[in-house]
């Protein structure tokens, strides 16, 4: 009896065993199977996760900022602990002593799925960072081995700190926020470190699924949940009892309730500029790394320049706009059944609302058309009216003009002596489109830049995106080669009508005037922006010579050779434009305009620097006092110094007395060109002081003339001259710095004649020659091209003579000797 017993218990503990040996050699097959191809879990201790990319200021400050997913990333040193207990008692209250999976949440789930539910979770924090990481988000029995045959891998190579961070940083928050810096600024706006523990505990609330507890739409069972993240706190001493009183009772207040403004309201609307950085950093370093490599930008943007340049170039583009009397609209409208609740289909609607001109244009709807007044529905403001008065500018009526569910833009009109509030006006976004651009000539740091009205209205950058003939803007290129040439600024060039025979046709340029003047100095040629000379010069010179400068200029790649080109035929853009007006104002070096200052990666290693000038004393602890390191450039040398300056001389006469006198005035020099091409299609106004140098570019989009009457000294000069009070009022400027190697010269600016060094005059101008160089009187260039014999060689106005004033004060008058047929010549004067 006893050995049938001992037999009977020994074979039961026999099959338990061989059944126990069974199941582990299964449970061992299983793990092996499925751990054979497993991801290696090592690429997690080098893991980057994507993060944010930031634009600051100069100042320090964020100005816009771009992601494909809203990540911060927070080191596990820089997460505070409460915020990772909250995570924990809500998530994986074992974390810490767990080898990366909880057996008794295992077989609860197990038990849940053997009674018919769905498989469930019951995974670790650990195991949530395999999944996210290394596996897909399949809800399946297979899956869950995999996961932990790796939560037990890495719980062998990483410290518990580590998973803990990968996984604050990797998950998914709601609102488009990953990790939990993220997602702490955009339903707070608070850093990690400021956060209370309701709004911890909310956070930690957020896993399962954001949208469930949404703060706004599912606030009760948000609380609710919040709140059972504060109870498992407490039990797990992680908050005193008083702690957890408080919290358990504390609103929920967010940003998505309007409790607390966003950290996007405080930055400033995307505008173009950085909108450009990220069109070029893209280029440079791949769309995938600017927008999740966490890169810190440094711009070169002022902030207060930058919105000079918006202010004067919508100013000049809706005076324009209004001049034509033509009312738009934004082609927006509303439909007549959306109209009972305007407000929430208002703020549907696609118009601009970043427009800051005399005020910040609001959106609104057309609610009523009567005959003197307008009745209106404004974004935030409520119901107001408009009276009749204010389109006077408009051709039409209210009733011929607008109806109701129009979608209009309105701006508070105010009183110039104390601010108060007049009456709302209409506005219109203009059709009228156009750039502007600001540097420092030395450095090449773009300071500002605007490339349309309105960039919600248009993304489309004008300044660097928009290729547009440049006009006379192009012109001192051609009298930069000249002058290089062995020409001086008192040259003499004929102005006379000019036949060449292409195979398009007879092409016959003409000046802007329609009028010709005769022989005329390089000077006045250039102040005058006559095209005839211009097409002679640039005949004489070599259209080969002067698209080598302006490709040196890089204002083109590779220019046509044709003399049609010396007129700015070619298309080009403001930004390589005001780059290459920076050489001449700098002396002749080749300066590379730039948006970023610097590039730093994620852990602040400095990638990309602009400045390369290098310091040589910086690090000398023995500097003198009061003695400066010593800052050495490297700069290519573009121009002949002396060249730089007589150019520029030329084009401050431009200013001075030429096609911008009027348009400029300015208490520093400035020198500038202006530019108009055929028809008036665009007009620019390209110029420099001594430190900036400024471009504004306008024209419609689809090529159009801009009127009889439009030009660049008419539109374009006077944004710069408005743009450039700002500058210099903060930048300052001083006189152009006259390089060695060269004396000046008393020179008639009519004529070209040597005048003694004591007269003065209108018509006497200091002009500055090389060592040793003479300017040659008596002969005049034609540039090869045929005359004839009976051409009027000098202007007569003023009479037979000039005034000019004698070093004794006294007056006299110099006759005007003219020229005869005979000393005109083709060339080759040097």
């Amino acid at each position: 009896m006893i050995r049938f017993v001992f037999s009977f218990f020994g074979a039961i503990f026999t099959v338990l065993t061989l059944g126990a040996l069974a199941v582990a050699l299964s449970i061992g097959a299983i793990f092996w199977m499925y751990g054979r191809d497993l991801p290696n879990t090592d690429q997690l201790s080098r893991y980057q996760p994507p993060t944010i990319s930031r634009i600051y200021s100069g100042e320090g400050r964020i100005i816009d900022e771009f992601a494909e997913e809203r990540r911060l990333f927070a080191p596990a040193s820089e997460i505070p602990d409460m915020v990772k207990q909250a995570f924990i008692s809500a998530e994986d209250k074992n974390f810490y002593q767990h080898q990366g999976y909880d057996p008794r949440g295992m077989i609860a789930a197990a038990l849940d799925a053997a009674r018919g539910g769905s498989v469930r979770g019951a995974s670790t924090i650990t195991q949530q960072v395999m999944k996210n990481f290394l596996l897909g988000g399949e809800r399946s029995a297979e899956r869950k081995v995999k996961e932990l045959i790796l939560a037990s891998r890495i719980e062998e190579t990483l410290s518990k700190e580590k998973i803990l961070e990968l996984y604050l940083n990797e998950i998914y928050l709601g609102a488009n926020s990953y990790g939990v810096a993220a997602a702490a600024q955009t339903y707070f706006n608070k850093a990690l470190s400021e956060l209370r523990p309701e709004e911890a505990a909310y956070l930690a609330a957020l896993p399962k699924a954001p949208s469930t507890y949404h703060p706004v739409r599912e606030k009760r069972r948000a609380i609710e949940r919040r709140n059972y993240v504060l109870r498992e706190m407490f039990d797990n001493s992680f908050l005193t009892e008083q702690e957890y009183r408080t919290a358990r009772v504390a609103p929920l207040l967010t940003v998505q309730g309007g409790n607390i403004q966003s950290f996007r309201a405080a930055l400033p609307p995307r505008d173009y500029f950085t909108d450009e950085i990220r069109r070029q950093l893209s280029r440079d370093y791949g769309e995938g790394e600017f927008f999740s490599g966490g890169l810190s930008v440094r711009a070169t943007i002022d902030p207060d320049l930058q919105a000079a340049a918006a202010e004067n170039l919508r100013r000049a583009l809706e005076q324009y706009d209004r001049g034509t009397g033509r009312w738009r609209g934004t082609g927006e409208t509303i439909a007549e059944e959306d109209l009972d609740e305007w407000e929430r289909a208002l703020a549907r609607a696609d118009v601009a609302r970043d427009i800051d001109l005399d005020g910040h244009w609001h959106p609104a709807v057309v609610l009523s058309v009567a005959d003197q007044s307008l009745g209106l529905g404004i974004e935030g403001e409520g119901e107001a009216s408009v009276p009749r008065e204010d389109i006077s500018w408009m051709r039409g009526t209210f009733a011929d003009t607008f109806a109701r569910g129009d979608v209009v833009h309105v701006r508070r009109m105010t009183s110039d002596s104390d601010d108060s509030f007049i009456r709302w006006s209409l506005r219109q976004v203009p059709e009228v489109e156009g750039a502007f651009m600001a540097m420092d000539v030395e450095t090449g740091r773009v300071l500002a830049m605007q490339g349309g009205f309105s960039y919600q209205h248009s993304v489309f950058n004008r300044a660097t995106q928009a290729t547009r003939q440049p006009g006379s803007s192009f012109k001192p290129f051609v009298y930069a080669a000249a002058l290089d040439s062995g020409f001086s600024p008192a040259t003499i060039v004929v102005d006379a009508p000019i036949e060449i025979n292409t195979p398009q046709g007879l092409w016959r340029p003409k000046n802007y005037s329609n009028q010709f003047y005769g022989p005329t100095t390089v000077r006045t040629g250039i102040e005058q922006s006559r095209n005839l000379m211009t097409v002679r010069l640039a005949q004489e010179v070599g259209m080969d010579v002067v698209a080598e400068y302006a490709e040196r200029f890089g204002v083109y790649d590779n220019m046509g050779r044709f003399l049609a080109n010396s007129l700015g035929a070619e298309e080009t853009t403001l930004y390589k434009m005001v780059a290459a007006y920076s050489m001449f104002a700098n002396g002749g070096e080749r300066v590379e305009p730039t948006l970023v200052d610097r590039v730093q990666d994620r852990y602040g290693e400095t990638v990309y620097r602009h400045d390369a000038r290098d310091c040589i004393d910086c690090d000398d602890a023995t500097l003198p006092l009061g003695q400066a390191p010593r800052i050495v450039s490297h700069r290519e040398r573009v121009m002949d110094a002396i060249t730089a300056y007589q150019l520029t001389s030329m084009l401050k006469g431009v200013v001075d007395r030429g096609t911008a006198r009027g348009a400029v005035n300015l208490p520093v020099p400035v020198a500038g060109k202006t530019g108009t091409t055929n028809d008036a299609k665009d007009v620019w106004f390209v110029g420099f002081t001594s430190n900036i140098a400024a471009g504004c570019y306008i024209g419609f989009d689809q090529p159009r003339s801009l009127g009889s009457n439009a030009s660049g000294g008419g539109i374009c000069a006077p944004v710069f001259n408005s743009f450039m009070k700002e500058a210099i009022a903060k930048y300052g400027g001083g006189p152009f710095e006259v390089p060695p190697g060269g004396h000046f010269l008393k020179i008639d600016r009519f004529t070209g004649a040597r005048l003694s060094d004591g007269v003065s005059g209108d018509n006497v101008v200091s002009e500055y020659f090389r060592l040793g160089e003479e300017p040659l009187f008596g002969v005049a260039l034609d540039g090869g091209f045929a005359m004839g014999a009976n051409l009027p060689l000098f202007d007569e106005a003023g009479g037979g003579g000039q005034q000019v004033q004698n070093a004794s004060g006294q007056t006299v008058t110099i006759p005007r000797e003219r020229a005869t047929f005979g000393t005109l010549s083709s060339g080759g004067l040097y």
